[in-house]
């Protein structure tokens, strides 16, 4: 049973409505209640009883925005209510590197997840074990003696019980995961006990309900096997299912596999923005309707500028992994490179192997065999076969995708019409949704000593960099191996001219400017390897938003996850005689932050990411080193040659300092540590500079110009003979005016004033 949340909305005279454009979005009045057991939503109304029927595939939102819908589970004989926040997780991925993970920040999670049964050793003995767990043992002392922040239970200590709404699911899953706070007897202890053993009592408080600590064994059991107890566990009468993830591989492809939590479901992810997005950044005091965390300072706003979307399916190649595009490819009208053309020959082949075919989703089946029916059809492209070159198949298949929220159109619709509700915005007022979170991709490679390509493996999951160490990534845009590229080096968004017609100068200006205006702090997220012996494609990628919509604001500010220890800073080391700037890799995170959030994702947190995968330096410390070091002779480079080329010279100060710093070493004898080099890149200097003035005055210069523009050329059409008639028909008198009075404004003393909070323009030279 889930209560909806209250606020206010206009519902009609029968307490609920039916939306006009989607009828599958059904609104409800405030004190709605569904439940999932008798399939129905409930609310009282003039002090009578109403109710609807719950209905799969219909989405009902309450006056707050907050949404729920019925779902089956896609593998098991259940169902059950998925809740979904008014509010989401806008993630920018900006200039990112070739390989880094741009597209699969937005792919949902349900194509990659799997299921199997959940398996009991003994189930008497597990039982057993599991009851000492919930009651016989005494959680407020697991507190390290000389931890600060444990709680005071008071003169009769007693912690809140694992049973009972004192405690959700996910704080059981933090009680029940070692913790650095704890003390080493009670991180022993839990080190014991059996991971299964956890899962199933995760499981169990899932399943919770009232009174259960009476009689919460009889609902669970497993089935009589050949005259023994089997091992699948059961929840009354249906089998229960678990669901698992890869996060990435060891050693020749074996996947690392982990179990989500049993509560988990994939979130609502809607792309925003690809190859080519615009942006603006406003100063929020000028923008109406925002949300309580959106207040402050200037506001970054993007818009994605393509109808189609430039994909490279890479985990297509395994059948039915990737569903989405699967079906994108086998529907009509399609734009595709890479692909082997297949004959009918071919597909016969294919299709003899029944097992392996039948792992295709049924949109990829239903084009194969078609092509087997049409006998005017002589050529078929499947997503799991790119073109082979050279005797191999490419690792650069491409296609184009019409974006997702174009054709099926109803989840972003719901989206924008749940925050509307939860805003209070009218309806002919706009909804304005600015950037909540950056995430950088970055690809990363092994060493590859054969083929010259240095390590850049040297960052763990997720690295946040403060502005100086990310501008230093952003000028050198440096990449490893993908399938894309041929090697370590500098290669991106800012380095192809036909995607980025701007000076280098100008747009790093921008970018600078828009970064301490916004406040926007940067995480970078991993591709490709995490250290010489992990490899993750993009499993990083795709899981870290999940986590990032589940998190509060404040967790997603570095200083507060640097202050409670989440975050490590990495400094600079010694290593074989030589000084290493470790400390460009910024701030990554530690085993802290796993703890207290990637329980939100799985039941075992700590096992997702190991130490070696937090500390890359320990598969190969020598490979680190070196990537490092590469990094910096990167770095070096590009500086060199911005100093050589005059786009130095177009740089403001603190980047010509940062060039500086990259190319020498230090400019004017600091470093990139100095105090006076660090108060360059906040957000009071910026403001009080005379270079960030000059774009203002820039700016004000060429608005100005464009309205003389338009004014003389309203005058030059009004001055033309016999236009009288259609300059009324057009009302370019009015418009005049209107120009007249811009024109007034931009001129007018306080114009600057308005402009501050914007990345104003590029002076010319």
């Amino acid at each position: 049973m889930v209560e909806l949340s209250r606020g206010t909305i206009d519902i009609q005279p029968q307490g609920h409505g039916v939306d006009s454009v989607f009828p599958d979005l059904v609104y409800l009045p405030e004190n709605a209640v569904a439940v999932l057991r008798e399939q129905h939503v409930r609310w009282t109304r003039n002090g009578e009883l109403q109710e609807i029927p719950l209905l799969p595939g219909k989405v009902y939102m309450s006056p707050s925005g907050y949404q729920i819908r019925m779902e089956k589970h896609p593998n098991a004989p259940s169902w059950r209510l998925i809740g979904t926040s008014s509010h989401g997780t806008f993630c920018h991925k900006p200039c990112t590197v070739s390989g880094g993970g741009k597209s699969e920040i937005s792919k949902s999670l349900v194509d990659y997840m799997h299921y199997g049964p959940l398996f009991v050793s003994n189930l008497e003995e597990d039982f057993a074990r599991i009851d000492e767990i919930i009651h016989k043992k005494d959680y407020h002392l697991r507190w390290r003696k000389d931890y600060e922040n444990a709680p005071d239970y008071g003169p009769n200590p007693k912690s809140r019980p694992i049973f009972g709404p004192q405690r959700s699911l996910g704080s059981v899953i933090k009680l029940l995961n070692p913790s650095a706070d704890y003390s080493d007897e009670y991180n022993e202890w839990l080190e014991s006990i059996p991971g299964y053993l956890l899962s199933m009592l995760f499981i169990i408080k899932r399943f919770e309900q009232e009174n259960w600590d009476e009689n919460w064994q009889q609902l669970f059991g497993v089935d009589i096997v050949n005259g023994e107890p089997g091992h699948e566990l059961k929840y009354r009468e249906r089998q229960l299912v678990g669901t698992y993830l890869r996060v990435g591989f060891i050693g020749p492809r074996k996947w690392r596999t982990f179990k989500l939590r049993q509560d988990f479901s994939a979130s609502v992810k809607i792309q925003m923005e690809d190859d080519i997005t615009s942006s603006s950044v406003v100063p929020a005091n000028r923008v109406p309707y925002l949300a309580d965390s959106e207040n402050s300072g200037s506001l970054k706003f993007v818009v994605n500028c393509e109808y189609r979307l430039f994909q490279r399916p890479d985990e297509a190649i395994h059948r039915g992994f990737d569903k989405q595009a699967e079906a994108d490819l086998a529907g009509p009208a399609n734009f595709i490179s890479n692909f082997e053309p297949l004959t009918k020959n071919d597909v016969k082949r294919m299709a003899e192997y029944v097992a392996d075919f039948d792992a295709f989703s049924q949109p990829m089946q239903n084009l194969l065999r078609s092509m087997l029916d049409d006998e005017n059809c002589h050529y078929v492209a499947c997503s799991a076969n790119p073109r082979k070159v050279d005797g191999k198949p490419s690792k650069n298949p491409r296609y184009l995708q019409t974006r997702p929220d174009i054709v099926e159109p109803f989840a972003r619709y719901v989206s924008e019409r749940a925050m509307r509700l939860a805003r209070k915005i009218p309806f002919d007022q706009p909804l304005n949704i600015p950037v909540h979170s950056v995430l950088m991709g970055r690809r990363n490679n092994p060493p590859d000593k054969q083929a010259g390509i240095p390590s850049l493996a040297v960052y763990n999951p997720i690295h946040y960099q403060e502005l100086p160490e990310l501008f230093m990534d952003f000028i050198c845009s440096l990449t490893g191996k993908s399938p894309s590229t041929t090697g370590f080096g500098s290669e991106g968004a800012l380095t192809k001219g036909p995607f980025n017609a701007l000076q280098t100068a100008a747009d790093l200006n921008a970018a600078l400017v828009s970064y301490l205006l916004t406040d926007l702090k940067v995480f970078s997220t991993s591709a490709g390897h995490i250290g010489p012996n992990v490899q993750v494609d993009h499993d990083i990628s795709l899981l870290i938003p999940e986590l990032w919509c589940r998190l509060e604001p404040h967790e997603r500010d570095p200083d507060y996850l640097i202050r409670e220890g989440s975050l490590e800073k990495l400094e600079d080391r010694e290593f074989e005689g030589e000084k290493i700037h470790v400390s460009r890799l910024g701030y990554r995170m530690t085993q802290k932050f796993i703890r207290n959030y990637f329980g939100r994702l799985f039941d075992h947190p700590l096992s997702v990411f190991d130490q070696e995968m937090l500390e890359p330096e320990l598969q190969d410390e020598a490979a680190f080193h070196e990537g490092v070091r590469y990094i910096c002779e990167a770095h070096r480079k590009v500086a060199l040659q911005y100093l050589e080329d005059g786009t130095y010279n177009d740089l403001c100060p603190p980047l010509q300092s940062l060039i500086n710093i990259m190319a020498h070493g230090n400019d004017n004898g600091r470093d990139a540590a100095h105090p006076e080099i660090r108060r360059m890149f906040t957000k009071d200097h910026l403001l009080n500079s005379d270079w960030y003035h000059q774009r203002l005055v820039a700016k004000q210069k060429a608005d100005l110009e464009l309205m003389q523009q338009h004014r003389s050329y309203i005058d030059r059409w009004i001055a033309q003979p016999n236009s009288r008639q259609e300059a009324e028909r057009l009302g370019l008198q009015e418009k005049r005016e209107w120009v007249e009075k811009q024109i007034c404004e931009i001129e007018s003393d306080d114009y600057l004033n308005q402009l501050t909070g914007t990345i104003g323009l590029q002076p010319r030279n």
